[in-house]
């Protein structure tokens, strides 16, 4: 089985396109949990308006994305894990096309799919940084397009809930020094909307904290060095 993990932060406009895109998989074991991360809008009544069909709704404080993608992992009960925002949408073979693609070379960690980005009308692209125009397919190395093997997502670890913006390039990073094994899949998997509220869009900001992350991990790898290089020479 598959777990879907849904965060969500004042989203009321865009969930239910989201968790629609969800249920109408071509794949079908599947579980949906969403995770309120404190919203202040009606996010928990729209959620509450699919408990019929299966979705599951947790709520919390707002505590960020990785708090409550962490929380849903948590209860989730799927041998495999994949992350949608409430803002976005899956193509309809998303699940079923990477589950085969795992399936066919065990070795692999997770897949990744294209995405394309959907334009809202009230995106200033006056303040926002460049991004591809929404013709494009782009390479979705992003939690979500990611289907990971549950075994391989608790080795690596859950996502860092110190991290406000770039927590998944972080638990990425992470993956990388462990290891990780994964494959870019041709197929378009996601539909990324873009408006004024995307956490990333508005980025100028928060370069720190990107950059903060590559230094975390240039010094976990300079310290992995530095006690392999050690070992060596008790060796001899």
């Amino acid at each position: 089985m598959i777990s879907v993990v849904i965060g969500a932060f004042n989203a009321e406009e865009f969930i239910a396109e989201a968790i629609e895109s969800v249920l109408s998989q071509s794949y079908k074991n599947f579980e949906v949990i969403v995770v309120d991360d404190g919203s202040t809008d009606n996010t928990h009544r729209v959620v509450e308006s699919f408990s019929d069909r299966g979705v599951v709704l947790v709520t919390q404080e707002n505590n960020g994305a990785a708090a409550a993608r962490n929380r849903a992992i948590e209860i989730a009960k799927g041998d495999y894990l994949a992350f949608l925002d409430a803002d976005d949408v899956w193509t309809e073979f998303k699940l079923e096309s990477q589950l085969n693609e795992l399936a066919a070379d065990p070795s692999l960690d997770a897949v990744f799919g294209m995405m394309q980005q959907v334009f809202q009308a009230d995106w200033d692209q006056a303040t926002a940084k460049p991004i591809a125009p929404d013709t494009d397919l782009l390479k979705g190395i992003t939690q979500a397009t990611m289907l990971i093997k549950r075994e391989s997502f608790n080795r690596i670890g859950p996502f860092s809930e110190e991290r406000t913006v770039g927590e998944f390039v972080d638990w990425l990073l992470r993956a990388k020094e462990e290891g990780f094994n994964y494959k870019l899949m041709p197929d378009l998997h996601l539909r990324r909307r873009i408006h004024n509220n995307n956490l990333g869009i508005r980025a100028r900001s928060e370069v720190n904290d990107y950059l903060r992350i590559l230094k975390s991990s240039m010094d976990r790898r300079r310290i992995a060095h530095s006690e392999k290089n050690d070992d060596g020479e008790m060796d001899e």
